[in-house]
């Protein structure tokens, strides 16, 4: 009660008001300020910073792939990983999507075999293969250097191949199909000639 009493005196003292008026006027005060700034100050949300980007899974070994397999390997589907060849090496480039990603300055070495348009430093699509064939000693030095950051940076998951190797197995299977065939057709023939030079002798 007598804190009561003596903040009252102190604010009379000061202000010429009644405890009941300071704060009456204190509340209206209050208010005004709560009503002007809500004119000027958007209640919207503030936007939330950018999440940083998952990291890479990691780099999986595929062995030999096919140079028709690999171009699944573009970019295209978020869900497979980012590969390209050099030199009939293939590397996992998916931490650098930024640069081989879909949209990427390099994007269009994705999925292929690069080495010729390397060595060149083109962006001919005439120059995404592995042929090598007539580069100058210069540019093949280009090219080594290309292989020796790519060896540092990423990780090696396979090597290209000339074929399907399924594909190749089911041609040598046909392939022995057909001379297993042959064989039996000349034994075939073999025996016919053999029954007719029986029948002229008898």
């Amino acid at each position: 009660m007598a804190f009561y009493a003596a903040m009252a005196e102190t604010i009379h003292a000061y202000t010429g008001l009644s405890l009941t008026a300071f704060f009456t006027i204190l509340a209206l005060m209050f208010g005004a300020y709560r009503l002007v700034s809500s004119m000027f100050v958007s209640d919207e949300p503030e936007p939330q910073p950018m999440q940083p980007p998952p990291p890479p899974p990691e780099p999986v070994q595929l062995g030999d792939v096919a140079l028709e397999e690999l171009k699944a390997y573009d970019g295209t589907d978020p869900k497979k990983p980012l590969l390209m060849a050099i030199k009939g090496q293939i590397y996992d480039v998916s931490r650098s999507r930024m640069f081989y990603g879909p949209g990427g300055p390099y994007a269009l070495f994705a999925g292929r075999d690069a080495s010729r348009a390397l060595a060149l430093m083109s962006f001919d699509h005439n120059d995404l293969t592995g042929n090598l064939e007539g580069l100058s000693s210069a540019e093949l030095e280009v090219l080594q250097d290309w292989e020796y950051k790519f060896m540092e940076k990423y990780v090696k998951v396979g090597q290209l191949i000339s074929e399907n190797p399924r594909n190749a197995d089911d041609n040598e299977s046909n392939e022995m199909a057909t001379n297993t065939n042959q064989d039996a057709d000349r034994h075939n023939e073999d025996v016919k000639e053999k029954d007719t030079a029986e029948t002229q002798v008898a």
